[in-house]
């Protein structure tokens, strides 16, 4: 599988793969029914949480399925 990217989009990183969901959510990112998710990117979308990017591209590019 290829690697997640601070510069997608939540809708692009949960179409991807069907865990990204759950890792989100470990971030306390509610993402599945945000309606920024569309458009927002990774890297935006952890600046707004005060979220670590790299933390949360680390935990994303552990997902295997």
């Amino acid at each position: 599988m290829a690697a997640f990217t601070k510069d997608m989009t939540f809708h692009e990183v949960m179409r991807k793969s069907p865990k990204a969901a759950r890792v989100l959510s470990s971030f306390d990112l509610g993402c599945v029914g945000c309606m920024g998710a569309q458009h927002e990117s990774l890297e935006q979308g952890a600046i707004a949480h005060g979220l670590d990017v790299e933390k949360l591209l680390a935990a994303l590019n552990a997902i295997s399925d």
